[in-house]
C-alpha cells in the first residue's frame, strides 16, 4: 500500500531528479509526480527530460503537508470524519491514563457521533 505522505527525507536536496526517479523514490506512479508538476513542483526548464531539483521538492513535499495540517486548540479533539479540531459534545471528555503522566482523552463529536481520540498530558487537563 502506498503512503498517503511521501517521504521528503529520502530526497538528495544536491541532485536533480526526472519524474520516473521520483516515481521510483516514493513508489508511485508517474503520473503522481507530473501532478505535482501541475500543482506547482517547478522544473529547471521546460525541456524534456523533465528535471527536479532535489532542494525543490524538498520545499514542495514540506509545504503540501503542513497545508494539510490541522493544529488542535486548547479543548479540542480531532475528528477524523469531519477532518477537523472540534469541542467534544456537551463538553465531556473521558481520561484514560496510558502511563502516569500520559493518557488518552475520548469523546464524541458533536457534528457526527464519531469517537474522538486524543493524547494527552495529565498536566495539561484543565
Amino acid at each position: 500500500m502506498k503512503k498517503r505522505h511521501p517521504n521528503y527525507r529520502l530526497v538528495k536536496i544536491h541532485r536533480s531528479y526526472t519524474v520516473e526517479e521520483i516515481a521510483k523514490l516514493f513508489s508511485s506512479h508517474k503520473n503522481t509526480v507530473r501532478r505535482w508538476i501541475k500543482d506547482g513542483l517547478t522544473c529547471i526548464d521546460d525541456k524534456r527530460p523533465m528535471l527536479v531539483l532535489g532542494q525543490v521538492l524538498v520545499e514542495f513535499l514540506q509545504t503540501r503537508r503542513a497545508k494539510n495540517r490541522r493544529i488542535c486548540k486548547q479543548g479540542e479533539l480531532y475528528c477524523v470524519r469531519c477532518r477537523s479540531p472540534k469541542s467534544p459534545a456537551g463538553d465531556m471528555a473521558e481520561y484514560f491514563p496510558v502511563t502516569q503522566k500520559f493518557g488518552n482523552l475520548t469523546a464524541i463529536c458533536p457534528d457526527c457521533d464519531a469517537i474522538m481520540n486524543r493524547l494527552v498530558s495529565l498536566a495539561k487537563i484543565d
